[in-house]
C-alpha cells in the first residue's frame, strides 16, 4: 500500500476540519509570543486546499504544488510561506510519481525541513515546527505502515515538546520575547501536533 492522492485529499479533509475546530487555541498560543495568527493561517491555509482537492491530480508532485499554492494564496504570513516552501520541495522531489511506499515518508518530511530551514533562517533546537518535524521524522524512521507512523509521530512530537517546554524561543518573532516563551509550547510544534490529531481521524481504507 502507498500515499497516494487519493490518501492525500482524505488527509487534507480531516486536517482542515480538525485546524477549523483548532483555530482559537492557536491562535491564543501564538498571540503570546506572535502576532496571534496562527490558527487562521492553518484554517484558511488547509480549507482552501480542501476547495482545490477535486482538481488535485494523481501526480504527487502537481497535487503537492497545487497544496503550497493554496496556502500562498491565502496567507502572507511567516508560518504559511514555511509550510508552502515545505510543500513545494517535496512536490519537486516527488514529481511524476502517482504512489509512494509509506517508508518514503520520513525521506519527504527532511526534504521540507531543510527547505523551511533555509527560507527561515532557523536551526534544529532552534524551538519551531522544525523540532516537531524532525521528531516525527526520525521516529517514523523504518516504519513501513501509515498507521504505525502516526502513533510514533504522535508520541515523537510529545515528546519534543515536553523537551523544548522550558527552553526558549531562538528565532523568528518569539525572539524577542525568549524569557517569556520559557515555560510555553511553540505555536508552530503544537500546530503540527494538532495536524497529527486530524490525521488520527483517518479510517483504516485511507492510509491502508
Amino acid at each position: 500500500m502507498a500515499l497516494t492522492t487519493q490518501t492525500l485529499k482524505a488527509g487534507f479533509a480531516r486536517v482542515a476540519a480538525k485546524m477549523a475546530a483548532c483555530a482559537e487555541e492557536l491562535n491564543a498560543l501564538d498571540g503570546a509570543v506572535g502576532d496571534g495568527d496562527l490558527g487562521i493561517t492553518m484554517s484558511r491555509g488547509s480549507r482552501e486546499v480542501v476547495e482545490q482537492i477535486d482538481s488535485l491530480p494523481d501526480d504527487l508532485g502537481i497535487a503537492f504544488m497545487k497544496t503550497a499554492q493554496a496556502f500562498t494564496k491565502t496567507s502572507g504570513s511567516t508560518f504559511g510561506t514555511l509550510i508552502a516552501t515545505g510543500f513545494m520541495a517535496v512536490a519537486k522531489s516527488v514529481k511524476g510519481r502517482t504512489d509512494l511506499p509509506w517508508a518514503e515518508v520520513p525521506v519527504l518530511l527532511g526534504t521540507a525541513i531543510e527547505a523551511m530551514k533555509a527560507r527561515g533562517k532557523a536551526e534544529l533546537g532552534d524551538k519551531t515546527v522544525l523540532d516537531a518535524l524532525a521528531a516525527a521524522r526520525d521516529a517514523i524512521a523504518g516504519l513501513d505502515q501509515a498507521a504505525q507512523q502516526l502513533v510514533a509521530a504522535k508520541t515523537a512530537v510529545d515528546a519534543a515538546l515536553a523537551a523544548f517546554r522550558d527552553r526558549p524561543n531562538k528565532v523568528g518573532r518569539a525572539r524577542i520575547f525568549a524569557d517569556k516563551t520559557i515555560g510555553r509550547d511553540d505555536p508552530g510544534m503544537v500546530a503540527f501536533r494538532r495536524v497529527l490529531d486530524g490525521l488520527v481521524l483517518m479510517r483504516d481504507d485511507d492510509v491502508a
